[in-house]
């Protein structure tokens, strides 16, 4: 970054926990292995949990202040973000709610593309990453490979070999007894965990049909400004390019593809649909689609039909369902229902706070000495949205294992170091972006 600070202008005495968590358990069974994580890494009452933060957005700044809520004694030390007035909002923000908590003076704010880098290098003990979900690899690999325990925003790639990446920090994670959690945080809502537990165990008979809605308007876009480099406002737009976010299929539908992946106990083995840019078609969005539709075919032979819209005015939801040979349920609503509509069962009120739960769970086994690790499913979860996209994109029927093995990098984040560099994607002569052509667009 040559010292300049972007301005992205838009809305020692402690217990040796992660000094030790390198420690690999030569022999033994799992049952030994979680006896000694225990004795090694138990946080005591007066242990303090170090915070390092990368990516200082929305959701970087709500992750953090939901991990200094946790019980036991944390601090935010270290903090990095691509752009210097994002950092010193989400600061101004966190300090509001955890003052006390958040010792980050200058020396430990860090801008630009090697911002993860330094903070790493601090003496933290968990890092929350939070950027844009292209650079997710990239920044859990140097993680793990710093010894840190790690709570990572989900998606966590946007294309088959990032999502490779994933899997094998995911195993390196475990080697090292790192934990690694994944904001994907319906698994950690009780209402989900109960309702996906009643039907595993037959609640509505065996299910045939679910269906996964992110039906919605749309979110943010920042105008283009006046002598910016394209890498800046790509970066300030992440939302619309894909080697950034993946399109809107991958960034938000992730969750609901998750929750059927969950009840499923496993991924989908095809996937066919149809997709394009009917409303939000000007030059604003970039490259990705307003709409997608998928029919995904798991290996028991049942069917997921999948939605996820960007388009104001039409229907919203962002849910799930399933239907049984016995009755149907409403998924994110916590309701099941016999084929007569008389209730089988509800939840009730409450336990949906996942974003906050997720943390508590994390910090609450960290405490306990337990190295929980949601990698597979965090990674093959993001697969299942890329195949989605792949599907839409392309207009064909593909198959799961292709996916997966696909070769086609579209985030080669690893060597941009400045918003000097050209990003992978440019616009045409008239401003706009090349959009994928179901028939033509190659996703393999």
């Amino acid at each position: 970054m040559n010292g300049k600070r972007p301005q992205e202008t838009s809305t020692s005495s402690r217990r040796n926990f992660i000094k030790n968590s390198g420690l690999l358990v030569a022999g033994g069974a799992v049952a030994s292995q979680l006896t000694l994580a225990r004795s090694a890494h138990a946080f005591g009452a007066d242990d303090t949990i170090k915070i390092g933060v990368i990516g200082c957005g929305g959701r970087g700044s709500g992750a953090t202040i939901q991990a200094l809520n946790t019980e036991g004694p944390t601090k935010l030390i270290a903090m990095g973000d691509a752009f210097d007035n994002r950092l010193q909002g989400s600061l101004r923000g966190i300090k509001a709610q955890h003052g006390e908590k958040v010792d980050v003076p200058e020396e430990r704010q860090f801008v630009g593309f090697d911002a993860y880098e330094k903070v790493l290098a601090t003496d933290i003990d968990l890092v929350i990453l939070a950027t844009p979900p292209g650079f997710r690899p990239l920044h859990l690999e140097a993680a793990v490979k710093a010894g840190k325990h790690v709570f990572m925003e989900k998606p966590v790639a946007v294309d088959a070999a990032g999502v490779r990446r994933v899997l094998e920090a995911t195993k390196q994670a475990k080697e090292k007894n790192l934990a690694l959690a994944v904001g994907l945080q319906r698994r950690h809502e009780r209402a989900y965990m109960e309702g996906i537990k009643r039907l595993q165990d037959g609640a509505i008979g065996d299910i045939l049909v679910t269906r996964a809605y992110w039906n919605g308007d749309g979110v943010w876009v920042n105008p283009r400004r006046k002598d910016e480099t394209e890498m800046t406002y790509q970066m300030r737009n992440w939302y619309y390019f894909n080697w950034l976010c993946g399109d809107h299929i991958v960034e938000q539908h992730i969750h609901n593809l998750d929750v059927i992946n969950w009840l499923k106990n496993g991924y989908p083995v095809d996937a066919q649909g149809q997709g394009g840019r009917q409303v939000r078609t000007s030059i604003d969005y970039g490259e990705i689609f307003d709409h997608h539709v998928v029919e995904f075919t798991y290996a028991d032979g049942s069917k997921m039909i999948s939605q996820c819209r960007h388009i104001p005015g039409a229907w919203n939801s962002v849910s799930e369902f399933a239907h049984g040979t016995k009755g149907n349920a409403d998924i994110s609503g916590a309701r099941f229902t016999d084929h007569s509509g008389s209730e089988l069962w509800a939840y009730g009120r409450g336990g949906r706070d996942g974003h906050q739960q997720e943390h508590h769970d994390l910090f609450a086994s960290l405490r306990k000495g337990e190295i929980p690790n949601e990698g597979e499913y965090g990674a093959l979860s993001t697969m299942t949205s890329i195949f989605g996209r792949m599907a839409t994109y392309s207009g064909k029927k593909l198959k799961w294992d292709d996916a997966l093995n696909s070769n086609l990098v579209i985030s080669p984040v690893d060597k941009f170091r400045s918003f000097d560099d050209v990003p992978p994607v440019l616009p045409k002569e008239d401003g706009s972006y090349e959009i994928p052509k179901p028939g033509t667009t190659e996703v393999i």
